[in-house]
């Protein structure tokens, strides 16, 4: 129950400095994530928020990463990155595209998007971030695609950003090493790894 009331009142806080910031009303909060980023003992806050909003076309999901203050206890914005995720948002919305966010145990944080609902393009997408060196930075990429016709096209491959370690259909190979700050990544980085793979 602590935990729920504190995770109110992040939330609430958080709200409040969106609205003031980027005039983000509290109905455009998609999901939310608590965890401790920085590992420093205290609870921070992740945001997912609809920029512009919402209507029935796909929206732009934007990212923001809270860090608690250690002196006054109180977050403070430490990663905004507009736009950088795909979904739709909508409450009345079609099902299997919504994203969400999450916190790891090892303090990173998991943004997932997906395509689960419409046309034979059907996929999940997880972006791993990670505090590095004072930057919020993409440290993993995750694809899994289904073409639900021609079966045999499918794959899972996934991308350790950070070393270039990279699996596809169970198959390792070597891509290239990047440091991308969140707010610097663009999804077609990953997805050309991906496709370009063995």
């Amino acid at each position: 129950m602590k935990q729920l009331v504190l995770a109110g009142g992040i939330l609430l806080l958080a709200t409040a400095a969106l609205s003031a910031e980027t005039a983000i009303t509290p109905d455009r909060i998609v999901d939310a994530a608590i965890g401790d980023w920085n590992k420093d003992g205290q609870p921070d806050l992740a945001l997912l928020a609809t920029v512009p909003p919402n209507d029935d076309s796909d929206v732009e999901i934007s990212i923001y990463i809270y860090l608690r203050d250690k002196e006054r206890s109180l977050l403070k914005l430490a990663a905004a990155a507009p736009g950088k995720v795909w979904g739709r948002a909508e409450p009345g919305g079609i099902i299997g595209q919504e994203p969400s966010i999450a916190a790891l145990p090892n303090g990173s944080i998991a943004v997932t998007s997906q395509n689960d609902a419409i046309g034979r393009d059907r996929w999940h997408q997880t972006l791993t971030i990670a505090l590095r060196n004072n930057a919020f930075i993409v440290a993993g990429f995750t694809f899994d695609y289904r073409d639900n016709l021609e079966a045999e096209r499918s794959y899972s491959c996934d991308y350790n950003v950070l070393t270039g370690k990279a699996t596809k259909r169970d198959k390792q190979f070597k891509a290239e090493a990047r440091t991308i700050r969140i707010e610097d990544w663009d999804d077609e980085i990953g997805r050309k790894i991906c496709e370009q793979a063995p």
